[in-house]
């Protein structure tokens, strides 16, 4: 889980998905639903047994992360090579971005068009509304292209899949 300013909580459910060779078929890596059923019949690994880092190497280069199944933020996740770590270097750490997540719950991709939109129209009827939503004094504090690594903060997904398991009673 990553957060930083205007950043995500982890607080949506979310899934990897791994081609397994072109057009063959797809891994789906995620929470598990509670239910057991998996309503689309995929092949579904549980998160919490496995790691995407097991699937990459010479066949399989990228992968697919969806956070908020229900907004499918949906990024590209590619793996260009190993690295080796380095000492006094804290792992993972991010070290680039194209600008900062658009907040969470803002509803997809045109949910965070439209939040754009209203934040440079400071006479739009929704404004003052989605500057207190944000938490922001000023619209000038909204800057989607704004990023610095060293703010992003990384947590333990292991702890984040327990409280999970405690929030579905697994």
């Amino acid at each position: 889980m990553v957060t930083h300013k205007l950043g995500w909580t982890d607080s949506h459910l979310h899934a990897f998905y791994i081609e397994k060779r072109k057009g063959v078929g797809r891994i789906t890596i995620e929470f598990l639903n509670p239910e057991g059923e998996d309503l689309y019949r995929r092949e579904t690994r549980d998160e919490r047994r496995e790691s995407i880092a097991d699937y990459f190497g010479n066949l399989i280069k990228q992968c697919t992360y969806c956070y908020d199944l229900g907004d499918n933020w949906d990024h590209t996740i590619l793996f260009e090579r190993e690295l080796l770590v380095e000492v006094r270097v804290w792992y993972p750490r991010c070290i680039a971005s194209a600008g900062v997540c658009p907040p969470e719950d803002c509803g997809g991709l045109g949910g965070y068009d439209d939040l754009q939109k209203i934040m440079k129209n400071s006479k739009h009827l929704e404004h003052g509304e989605m500057l207190e939503w944000l938490g922001l004094e000023s619209a000038d504090e909204f800057d989607p292209t704004a990023f610095d690594p060293r703010e992003v903060v990384f947590s333990d997904p292991q702890k984040r899949l327990k409280e999970y398991q405690k929030l579905f009673g697994i």
